[in-house]
C-alpha cells in the first residue's frame, strides 16, 4: 500500500540522497530510530550525514560514541571531504587507566559501575548541549554492559523516553556484534533501518537497506540498492511505474529511412519498447545509431547506455556509416554512458536510466539485454527489474530501443536470453542468410503491439552511404533459417539492384 504523507513539517531530512524517498519524506521528529547493519555497511557515514544536515540547518547536534574514538570519526569524516566542525563528539570509552589494577573493582561488578557511569555521561551530556539530532554508537556496548536483557531493554526504554522528552531525534546503530542478538530495540524503536552488505562471487560487494518499520508512516518496501562514495551514502530507491502513472500524447518516431519506416508502420511509437533481435554483427547497435541520429536531427535528446561495447568504437563505426553521433553530443543532444558491469548494481542502473529521461531525453537505448543480465549473475529478478523500468519510460512517453544478441550465425533456433513478449511492445529481426555465395541481411518486423506493421521481410545492408533497406524477399522460402532456396532469375535481379 503506498500513501502519501502530506504532512512533511514533522519530518528531518536524512541528508542521504534517495533514503528520504524510501522513508516517505524523512525521520519523524523528536522519536528513536534503529540504524542497524554488519560492520562495513556505512551506519557511521550514515550518522554523520544525518548529523550534517542538522548543521547544514543550524541545529545542535552531537555524537555520543561508546566504542570509536574522536579521532576515528574525524578519520571517517575527512574520507569523505568533511569536517566535524558543527558536530558535538562525546567519546565515552574506556582509556588506558582501566588497565591499572587500582581500577580493578573487586566488590562490585565492573558492569554494574560502568552502566552508571556511561549513563549519567549520557545524560550531562545532552543537557550541556541540547541537541536536536543526537546519534548514540552503539548499542552492542550498552548490551554488553547491561548483562541481562531485561535490564538492557529498560535501559533503552529510558533513554527513548528522556531523548524525545527533551525533543531529540535519535539515531541508536548497532553493528550486531552483542553476545546474542535479538530483537529488543526494534520492539522500541519507533522505525528500523537495516542495511545489508552482499558479497559477489564476481565484482564489488552489493549493499541494499530496507525500512523494517516505521510506525504510522506509508513507506517504500522492499529492498534498495545503495553505494558508499566519497561524499556518503546514495541511495537508489527502487522503482515502481504504478506510481508515476503520466499520460501523454503518442507520436512516431522516425528512423530517416523512408523503407524502415514503412516496415514498421511508420516508424517507432512514443511510449514503447523495441527488441532489436539477431545474431552479432547483424546491424542491431548501427540501427540504434540511426535511430538516435534521426532523433537529435530533429532537437530531441537521446541517451545510449553500453553494457558491451565501448563508446569511442562505436562512435567510430557510426561515422563510417554517415551517422554523426558526436555532435549530437557535442550540441549536448546526447549522453553515451558506458557501464562497469563488476561495479553497477540494478539500482544503481535504474536510477542512471530514470535521470536520464528527467533531463529530457525522449529515446533511450539500452545496448544490450544480454550484457545487462550477464553484467549481474548473481543478482535474481532482473527481467523483472527491466520490465518494470520500460513501463515507467513508457508512461512518460520515452521511445525505448533495447539490443537482444542471439546466438548462431545462420541457422538454428531463434532464440534469446529474456522473455521478448514480456520485455517488449515490438520486435525488429536481424538475420543472416546466404545467397549467391555471399552472406547477406535481412530484417523484419515481428511484433508491435501500437500499430499495424508489414509482414514483409526485407533485404538490409549497411556500406559508406549508410543503411539501406531494400526490396521485400519475395520468391524466397526459408529465410530465417538461413539457407533459403529461391528463383535465381529473381535472385540476381534483387541483388544487383542493391549493389549486392
Amino acid at each position: 500500500m503506498e500513501i502519501q504523507n502530506s504532512d512533511t513539517s514533522r519530518f528531518l531530512s536524512t541528508g542521504v540522497p534517495g533514503l528520504d524517498t524510501i522513508l516517505g519524506g524523512g525521520l519523524t521528529s523528536d522519536r528513536l530510530f534503529l540504524i542497524e547493519g554488519e560492520p562495513g555497511t556505512g551506519k557511521t557515514t550514515l550518522a554523520l550525514q544525518f548529523l550534517y544536515e542538522g548543521v547544514r540547518r543550524g541545529e545542535s547536534v552531537i555524537y555520543i560514541t561508546l566504542a570509536e574514538t574522536r579521532v576515528e570519526l574525524k578519520a571517517v569524516a575527512q574520507s569523505h571531504g568533511w569536517s566535524m566542525d558543527g558536530i558535538h563528539v562525546e567519546d565515552i570509552i574506556p582509556n588506558e587507566n582501566i588497565l591499572h589494577p587500582d581500577h580493578q573493582f573487586t566488590i562490585f561488578h565492573p558492569s554494574e559501575i560502568e552502566m552508571g557511569m556511561t549513563t549519567q555521561r549520557i545524560l550531562d551530556t545532552i543537557e550541556k548541549y541540547k541537541p536536536t539530532r543526537v546519534v548514540l554508537d552503539s548499542l552492542s556496548e550498552l548490551q554488553l554492559l547491561a548483562e541481562s536483557p531485561l535490564r538492557y531493554r529498560r535501559q533503552v526504554l529510558a533513554l527513548k523516553q528522556y531523548l524525545s522528552g527533551k525533543g531529540c531525534t535519535t539515531l541508536f546503530l548497532d553493528d550486531r556484534t552483542a553476545l546474542s542478538g535479538d530483537l529488543q530495540v526494534r520492539s522500541v524503536a519507533h522505525g528500523v533501518i537495516t542495511l545489508e552488505l552482499i558479497n559477489q562471487d564476481y565484482g564489488s560487494e552489493r549493499r541494499r537497506v530496507r525500512i523494517v518499520k516505521y510506525r504510522g508512516i506509508a513507506f517504500r518496501g522492499g529492498s534498495h540498492d545503495y553505494k558508499i562514495v566519497t561524499g556518503g551514502l546514495v541511495v537508489f530507491p527502487r522503482l515502481i511505474a504504478a506510481h508515476t502513472r503520466v499520460h501523454t500524447e503518442r507520436k512516431q518516431l522516425s528512423s530517416g529511412i523512408a523503407q524502415l519506416d514503412a516496415l514498421t508502420g511508420g516508424g517507432l511509437d512514443e511510449g514503447t519498447s523495441t527488441l532489436l533481435s539477431g545474431p552479432p554483427g547483424t546491424g542491431k547497435s548501427s540501427l540504434c545509431a540511426q535511430y538516435v541520429y534521426a532523433a537529435t536531427q530533429r532537437g530531441q535528446k537521446a541517451a545510449m547506455f553500453l553494457f558491451e561495447e565501448a563508446a569511442n568504437n562505436l562512435l567510430l563505426r557510426s561515422t563510417g556509416l554517415g551517422i554523426d553521433l558526436q555532435g549530437a553530443i557535442d550540441n549536448g543532444l546526447l549522453m553515451i554512458k558506458q557501464i562497469d558491469p563488476a561495479e553497477m548494481a540494478p539500482g544503481e542502473f535504474m536510477q542512471a536510466v530514470t535521470d536520464a529521461e528527467a533531463g529530457g531525453a525522449r529515446v533511450i537505448v539500452i545496448d544490450s539485454l544480454n550484457g545487462y543480465l550477464k553484467a549481474m549473475p548473481d543478482e535474481r529478478f532482473l527481467a523483472t527489474h527491466m520490465h518494470e523500468l520500460l513501463t515507467y519510460l513508457g508512461q512518460r512517453g520515452v521511445v525505448t530501443i533495447l539490443v537482444g544478441v542471439q546466438p548462431g550465425v545462420i541457422g538454428g533456433s531463434m532464440s534469446t536470453t529474456v522473455d521478448a513478449s514480456y520485455i517488449a511492445d515490438s520486435v525488429i529481426m536481424l538475420r543472416y542468410f546466404e545467397a549467391r555465395g555471399k552472406v547477406r541481411q535481412a530484417i523484419s518486423v515481428f511484433k508491435k503491439r501500437v500499430g499495424l506493421h508489414e509482414r514483409t521481410i526485407r533485404l538490409f545492408s549497411m556500406s559508406a552511404k549508410g543503411i539501406q533497406v531494400g526490396q521485400v524477399l519475395t520468391n524466397f522460402h526459408g529465410i530465417l533459417t538461413g539457407v533459403p532456396t529461391f528463383d535465381d532469375s529473381q535472385c540476381h535481379v534483387l541483388f544487383d539492384d542493391e549493389n549486392g
